[in-house]
């Protein structure tokens, strides 16, 4: 084998990585992430069959852990050649609807969306120039976040403004959609029956939402014009009222720039709890802000649950997904508890073991692991000339 393909997933915290040889579906050659970005990154690397490695890169910001990631791959490609290179992108705006190659043009216009997904854009838009520093010759493509939302009916994606705001692209994209693409392609084998069906996916992390889903389309999605609506996320409020934002504008004094920082970075789970976003971490605590951060958490998943069974008329299929929704038995557990009116019900042996079906009900309840970076190299496959196969 003399090719790769090479994806970037840059987050707000984190930089996922993986290399694929471009062989019908994608084949995974290795994979790994710089997370804790910040005053203690490290680098997670693992060749397809091996163990995981590690090393610690010490203060870096995202430039410094893509140059890691960079300098990784090259030993680890073992001679191969990069022949294409994808890259996840939170936001396509409205005129970004499926993967495309990136050009000049299309930079631009990524670089005008970066207001309305602060977090990450800016990040995803630095993968893309420094992978066109390092491999030149090497399409590269875009997958976007939001493109699988793109189909919803307008009642969900208007809000209550005059028109001329959601003609100027003022409505509710939803985001996560690379995710969703995964998991919806992925309950074709591990769960044919409810394929086709009214499924609600749970994609519960640093970020999360859910997605109500209907013969395989997105109708519904919990966060809207940016990355900020719906859920509590590690370090995001979720739906606010916005009169809040007024208040803290006119009253509290602040900047639209502290304001930023405060929904973007200083709420959510580590805000409620007053120290940490970490699950793993609250989970543990005794502190009663703790408790009440997990209680805040599993109250929304829980309401927005049964505002996405409302949307599809019932529910066939829940599914979680995510590094919280793949890994937390008792996150699963608090919110499927009581849901037995939706056919829910939970076999807590089966959910302990992060199985994957954990449910006893009429109701499936299913635990898959998500693969961005998956969807993102079968985009890539798609684009190359002429298109490789998945």
């Amino acid at each position: 084998m003399s090719d790769a393909i090479l994806t970037l997933n840059a987050g707000s915290s984190s930089i996922k990585f993986a290399l694929y040889a471009p062989q019908g579906e994608p084949s995974e050659l290795a994979r790994g992430q710089v997370e804790s970005i910040g005053p203690a990154a490290r680098l997670i690397f693992q060749t397809a069959g091996e163990g995981k490695t590690q090393r610690e890169l010490g203060a870096a910001d995202h430039a410094l852990g893509l140059k890691a990631i960079l300098a990784e791959t090259q030993p680890a490609l073992g001679g191969q050649t990069i022949i294409g290179v994808g890259h996840r992108i939170a936001h396509g705006g409205i005129d970004f609807v499926a993967p495309l190659k990136i050009s000049g043009a299309v930079l631009d216009k990524l670089r005008m969306l970066e207001p309305l997904a602060p977090l990450h854009q800016p990040h995803n838009i630095r993968a893309i120039e420094a992978a066109i520093e390092v491999f030149p010759d090497a399409p590269q493509v875009a997958a976007f976040d939001t493109a699988f939302h793109r189909g919803h009916p307008w009642v969900n994606d208007t809000f209550a403004l005059p028109s001329k705001y959601y003609d100027k692209g003022v409505r509710r994209y939803g985001f996560h959609g690379l995710s969703y693409d995964f998991i919806t392609s992925a309950l074709r084998n591990c769960a044919p029956a409810v394929a086709d069906g009214r499924v609600v996916i749970a994609h519960l992390g640093n970020g999360a939402s859910m997605c109500a889903v209907r013969e395989g389309q997105s109708v519904a999605s919990t966060m809207g014009f940016s990355a900020l609506d719906g859920l509590p996320m590690g370090t995001r409020c979720g739906q606010i009222d916005p009169g809040v934002v007024l208040y803290l504008l006119d009253q509290e004094g602040m900047t639209p720039a502290q304001v930023t920082q405060l929904l973007y970075r200083e709420s959510g789970l580590k805000g409620l709890s007053g120290w940490t976003n970490d699950m793993r971490a609250l989970e543990a605590s005794s502190n009663p802000d703790a408790q009440k951060a997990l209680d805040y958490f599993v109250f929304r998943i829980r309401r927005e649950l049964g505002a996405m069974c409302a949307v599809l008329g019932g529910i066939d299929a829940l599914v979680f997904c995510g590094g919280i929704g793949e890994n937390s038995a008792t996150i699963r557990a608090r919110v499927c508890s009581g849901m037995e009116w939706i056919g829910i019900e939970i076999d807590n042996a089966g959910n302990n073991e992060n199985a994957l079906q954990i449910s006893s009900g009429p109701t499936q309840v299913l635990v898959i692991p998500t693969d961005e970076e998956r969807v993102i190299a079968r985009a890539v496959m798609g684009h190359m000339n002429p298109p490789l196969s998945p």
